[in-house]
């Protein structure tokens, strides 16, 4: 009896491993069948959608199809036989997400390229020795009560300009150029070819029609010569125009801590003063270019400004070059007890392109003479 009853129970024992057995095999199959067509899905999924898509649109999905080989890894290595992945819902999800990304940076570059069409980059080969003529209507009077060789200053200080302190002898190490913009929304005479609306007088928010505007044609020119240029477009005079110079010196403290450069332009237009309608124009072979005009701070209005020569004898050294080259280009280096944040570089400068009678045209067309001309000053 005892005999009989071991048996059957082996046998019992027997068939359970065997039924355990079979339905096992009959789960795995199941799961790798149900994988394999749902991973056949997905990449219809993706090949629907690649073809759907063009330019960085397939190349952001061709970057989130790996992420479906991690989720079935993922899925192999866990323990729990109830947790179950939507794979095709998470392809989709992934690849929604990233088509918005990719939407926004499309939209960024569509306003970045219809900047550029109204901002153009001349490409034409800037020349030199060319006929040169200040052509200014109805223009005011120039004044200036210093001069050193070609270079005309107008001396708004008690200091006394010496012959030493304006002889430009200073090495340029590094030609890497700062351009920012204290008053970003100033602007200009609206034009046929640039026509803007005012959010203020001769002032506008849509920096594409201000000097900022003109800062970028200045950027690619420079960049023509191979020197290296960090544009900051940051609006420093908007909502509130008090408090611009303490914005803007801050912008510039943050860039240089990791962007140092001698050369730095805080790139303005010049007042409105009495006139709206004036216009400082020269003309260079054809073009017709707005004139521009050095602004350089000293240290006599009471903050420290312990460089503020070195500032001048690069003012004093750029527009003896312009002046050989171009003659008029610039108007007479104008010489401020204000300080103007040009204690922040070594070579800090003001630089006023034109006045609100210039059109913008005018403005960029003076970018290209500017970059020649900076290029050409000696190291």
């Amino acid at each position: 009896m005892f005999n009989v009853a071991v048996f059957r129970l082996k046998d019992m024992l027997r068939y359970l491993v065997v039924i355990s057995i079979s339905i096992i095999m009959v789960i795995m199959a199941t799961r790798f069948f149900r994988n394999k067509k749902q991973i056949q899905v997905n990449v219809n999924i993706g090949n629907q959608i690649e073809k759907a898509m063009e330019g960085t649109y397939t190349q952001t999905i061709d970057t989130q199809i790996p992420l479906i080989s991690k989720i079935e890894e993922n899925e192999k290595a866990t323990k729990d036989s109830t947790n179950k992945y939507n794979y095709s819902t998470s392809f989709l999800e992934t690849q929604i997400s990233a088509i918005n990304v990719t939407k926004e940076n499309k939209e960024q570059e569509t306003q970045e390229i219809e900047i550029a069409e109204q901002v153009p980059d001349n490409q034409e080969e800037v020349k030199t020795g060319v006929e040169t003529q200040v052509v200014t209507n109805n223009p005011i009077t120039e004044s200036f009560n210093t001069q050193y060789k070609n270079v005309k200053i107008k001396n708004q200080t008690s200091i006394n300009l010496t012959e030493e302190i304006l002889t430009p002898n200073i090495t340029i190490d590094n030609k890497k150029v700062i351009i920012y913009h204290t008053h970003s929304c100033e602007s200009y005479t609206s034009s046929e070819k640039y026509p803007y609306t005012p959010t203020g007088t001769f002032r506008t928010t849509d920096l594409k029609y201000t000097v900022t505007g003109v800062g970028t044609e200045l950027e690619n020119q420079l960049k023509r010569y191979n020197i290296p240029v960090v544009h900051d477009m940051t609006y420093h005079d908007y909502p509130a125009y008090n408090g611009s110079y303490t914005r803007s010196l801050a912008t510039v403290e943050n860039i240089l801590k990791t962007d140092p450069a001698d050369i730095i332009i805080d790139l303005h237009r010049d007042a409105i003063g009495s006139r709206s309608d004036y216009a400082p124009t020269v003309k260079i072979g054809e073009d017709y270019c707005a004139q521009m005009m050095f602004v350089m701070g000293t240290n006599e209005g009471g903050l420290q400004h312990p460089n503020w020569q070195q500032n001048l004898k690069f003012a004093v050294k750029v527009q003896e070059k312009a002046e050989e080259l171009y003659p008029g280009l610039f108007k007479p280096i104008m010489v401020s007890e204000n300080r103007y944040n040009q204690h922040a570089g070594k070579y800090a400068n003001i630089i006023e392109v034109g006045a609100t009678g210039n059109t913008l045209e005018q403005c960029l067309a003076s970018m290209k003479y500017l970059a020649k001309v900076i290029s050409e000053v000696e190291k």
